[in-house]
C-alpha cells in the first residue's frame, strides 16, 4: 500500500456495462472476477435471507412486487431492522470489507484493490440494477418459453409413436445437458465488472470479438424469426376465431400485429413473473380442455387440411377420413408436411427442437438473476415437468387426433365453443411468448448494433428508452412482413427450428463449453491475472495452448464435440427437411395460403 491509502498499481478501466465487450480484457481476468462475484452474491444472498427471513404470508408477496427486493432488504438492514439471528452475518461481512485489503483470510499478501469486495459500489449497484428475477421467477419464464405443448401431437403425426417418444427423450435430455453447459460457462465469465447479458458474450471472451458478433447477429435473427413464427401463429389463431365473418387474413395478422406492439414498452423480464405465472395455469387449463375435447368429439380436419398437403378433400363435411395413427413412420397419404417419409420425419424433429428451443434464452435469464447459482434448480424443474407434459399430451393426442393433429392443436379442438376458450387461451400465452423472444432479440438488436457500432444511449437511460420505443415498431412491421411472405406457420416453424433453434439450442452450447473447458485446461503453473498490474501472464499462445488444453481435459472436451458435431449434422438435415416442406406447401395441392393473400383458410360461409 501507497502512504496516501491507493492501491499500487491498479490499471483503471471502465467496469460494468461499458467493460463487457473490452477486446483487451483476457480470458483469466475474466474468470478472476467471476471467482469473487460468485463469493460476493453468496454473501448478498446471505444478507437477503437474514433481513427476510420469517416474514409473513403478506410481506413476501409484497417483496415480490417490490422494484428490487435486495434493494429493499438492503435499506431495512441500513435502518437495523435486521433479525438478531443475521446481524453476525452482516457484522462479519463489513468488517471483512474494512479491513486491510492487503491481507486476505489467511494473512497472506493480497494485491485485490480496496473496492474489489464491496458490495455497494456505485458502479456495481449501476451494473446489477436489472438483476432482479429469483429462481422462481425463471422457472416460470423457461416453462413459458419452452412450454409447446400444442405442437406435440403434429410431431407424432410425422414420426408415429416409438420415434416421437424416443426422440422427446432424448432432445429433452440433451436440452437439459445444454442448459448446463451455459450455465457453468455464464458462472465462470459474468461478473459485475464484467457481466454477461448475451448468447454471443460468452464466445467474445473465449474466441474472439468476429466470432461474438457473429453470434449476437444470428441470434438476433433467430429471435426476429421467432417472433414472426408467434405472429404468424396468432394470425391463424385470429382468423379462425373470426372464420364466420370471413375476416381477411392479413386483417387478422394487423391485428396481432397492433396487440404485440403495446408489449413493447417493458424492457426488464421482472414485469413478467405474475403473467408467467398465469400462463403456466393457463396453459394447464388449455391442456385439459383439449384433452377432454380430443376423447369426447374427435378433431376438426379443417386447419391441418387447408394448411398441409393432406388429401382437400377430407376437410368437407361428410368426406373426412378416419383417424389414423402408427407406431412406426405414417405412411405418405397420412403425412402432414412431405411425401418423403425421410424429409418427414426431420420435420417432426424440427417441431419437437423448436418446443426444446429455450435454451438462447438462458444466458438472458441468468443475467436477470440476483443469485445465478440457483438457476440449476429452475432448469431442472422446468425440464423435467416440460419433457414429461411433450410426452404424454402428445401421444394421448394423437391417439385421438391421429393425422389432423396439427402444429396449433387449439385449432383442431371440436365443438366450436371450445375451440373459441382454447383459441383464446392460447393467444394469450402466445403474446407472452412473442414478448420474450422481442425482449431478447431487440435487446441484442440494441446494445450489439445500436451502442456498438452506431454509439446509441445505453439503454438504461432516458434517451435509451424512448429510442427502444421508437425501435420497437420498426421491429414488429418488418416481422409482420416476413410473416406475411411466408404464410405456412408449421414449415417455417420446421425451417426457424432446423436451421436456428437446433443449432442455438445443442450445438453452439457445445462449442461454448468446450472453447471454455480448452482455456481452463491450457493454463499453465505461474500464469494467470495480476489485479495490481492489469498483467495477464501467459507462457505460449496459439494451436499449441488450443491443443493442450483440449488434450488436458479430454474426457470431457471429446464428449462435448461430438455432441456440438452431432447438433451440426441434425440441423443440416432438419433445414433440407424444412425447405422441401416449404415448396410442397407452395406446390400443387398444397396449403390455400399464398403470399400475402386475403382468403381466410377458416371460412365457413
Amino acid at each position: 500500500m501507497s502512504l496516501d491509502g491507493a492501491h499500487p498499481g491498479v490499471r483503471e478501466r471502465q467496469w460494468g456495462l461499458q467493460a463487457r465487450m473490452d477486446s483487451s480484457v483476457t480470458f483469466e481476468e475474466f474468470t478472476y472476477w467471476a471467482k469473487i462475484e460468485r463469493k460476493m452474491e453468496e454473501e448478498e444472498y446471505r444478507r437477503y435471507k437474514a433481513v427476510t427471513s420469517g416474514q409473513s404470508f403478506i410481506q413476501s408477496i409484497k417483496g415480490y412486487f417490490t422494484s428490487n427486493a435486495y434493494e429493499d432488504a438492503k435499506v431495512r438492514h441500513d435502518a437495523s431492522h435486521v433479525p438478531d439471528q443475521g446481524e453476525d452475518q452482516v457484522a462479519q461481512w463489513s468488517e471483512k470489507k474494512n479491513t486491510d485489503p492487503a491481507a486476505d483470510d489467511d494473512g497472506a499478501a493480497s494485491p485485490i484493490p480496496p473496492d474489489s469486495h464491496d458490495l455497494d459500489a456505485e458502479w456495481r449497484q449501476a451494473a446489477r440494477a436489472m438483476r432482479i428475477a429469483g429462481w422462481g421467477s425463471i422457472f416460470y419464464l423457461i416453462t413459458t418459453d419452452i412450454l409447446g405443448w400444442g405442437q406435440t401431437p403434429y410431431v407424432f403425426s410425422n414420426t408415429g409413436y416409438g420415434l416421437g417418444v424416443g426422440i422427446f427423450l432424448l432432445m429433452g435430455l440433451a436440452a437439459g445437458a445444454s442448459g448446463f453447459m451455459i450455465w457453468r460457462t455464464f458462472l465462470a465469465l459474468d461478473s459485475a465488472r464484467f457481466p454477461v447479458i448475451s448468447y454471443g458474450d460468452p464466445f467474445f471472451r473465449l474466441f474472439g470479438r468476429t466470432t461474438g458478433h457473429f453470434i449476437n447477429g444470428m441470434q438476433a435473427l433467430q429471435m426476429f424469426l421467432s417472433v414472426a413464427v408467434v405472429l404468424l401463429g396468432q394470425t391463424g389463431i385470429i382468423a379462425q376465431l373470426a372464420g364466420s365473418v370471413d375476416l381477411c387474413y392479413i386483417v387478422c395478422a394487423i391485428i396481432s400485429l397492433i396487440v404485440s406492439m403495446v408489449s413493447g414498452y417493458m424492457r426488464s423480464l421482472k414485469h413478467l413473473g405474475w403473467f408467467c405465472n398465469a400462463a403456466v395455469w393457463i396453459n394447464i387449463v388449455s391442456f385439459i380442455i383439449v384433452i377432454a375435447a380430443a376423447a369426447k368429439y374427435g378433431p376438426d380436419p379443417t386447419a391441418a387440411v387447408e394448411n398441409g398437403i393432406l388429401n382437400k378433400e377430407w376437410a368437407v363435411a361428410g368426406h373426412m377420413a378416419p383417424v389414423k395413427t402408427f407406431v412406426g413412420t405414417p405412411p405418405a397419404e397420412y403425412q402432414p408436411t412431405d411425401t418423403n417419409l425421410f424429409a418427414a420425419k426431420f420435420n417432426g424433429i424440427n417441431s419437437m427442437v423448436y418446443a426444446y428451443s429455450g435454451a438462447i434464452m438462458f444466458v438472458a435469464f441468468l443475467s436477470e438473476m440476483r443469485h445465478p447459482m440457483d438457476f440449476w434448480k429452475a432448469m431442472l424443474l422446468a425440464q423435467t415437468f416440460i419433457t414429461v407434459v411433450y410426452i404424454f399430451f402428445g401421444a394421448i393426442i394423437y391417439h385421438w387426433y391421429g393425422q389432423y393433429s396439427y402444429v396449433t392443436i387449439t385449432q383442431v379442438v371440436k365443438p366450436d365453443s371450445l375451440q373459441v376458450l382454447s383459441n383464446v387461451l392460447s393467444l394469450v400465452t402466445g403474446w407472452l411468448a412473442i414478448f420474450l423472444y422481442f425482449n431478447v432479440g431487440m435487446k441484442t438488436v440494441y446494445l450489439e448494433v445500436g451502442q456498438e457500432i452506431f454509439k446509441l444511449p445505453p439503454i438504461t437511460s432516458s434517451k435509451g428508452r424512448y429510442l427502444w420505443w421508437a425501435l420497437g415498431p420498426v421491429y414488429w412491421i418488418i416481422a409482420f412482413v416476413v410473416s406475411m411472405s411466408v404464410p405456412q406457420f408449421g414449415a417455417f416453424t420446421n425451417f426457424v427450428g432446423g436451421l436456428f433453434s437446433l443449432n442455438f439450442t445443442y450445438s453452439l452450447s457445445g462449442f461454448m463449453y468446450l472453447g471454455y473447458k480448452i482455456h481452463e485446461g491450457a493454463q499453465l503453473p505461474g500464469e494467470g491475472f495480476d489485479p495490481a498490474t492489469g498483467v495477464t501472464t501467459r507462457h505460449d499462445s496459439g494451436l499449441k495452448r488450443w491443443t493442450r488444453g483440449f488434450l488436458k481435459n479430454w474426457y470431457i472436451t471429446v464428449p462435448v464435440l461430438c455432441y456440438a458435431g452431432a447438433g451440426l449434422a441434425t440441423s443440416g438435415m432438419g433445414t433440407w427437411a424444412a425447405v422441401l416442406a416449404l415448396e410442397a406447401a407452395f406446390g400443387p395441392d398444397g396449403s390455400v395460403l399464398t403470399s400475402w393473400t386475403c382468403t381466410n383458410p377458416y371460412y365457413t360461409g
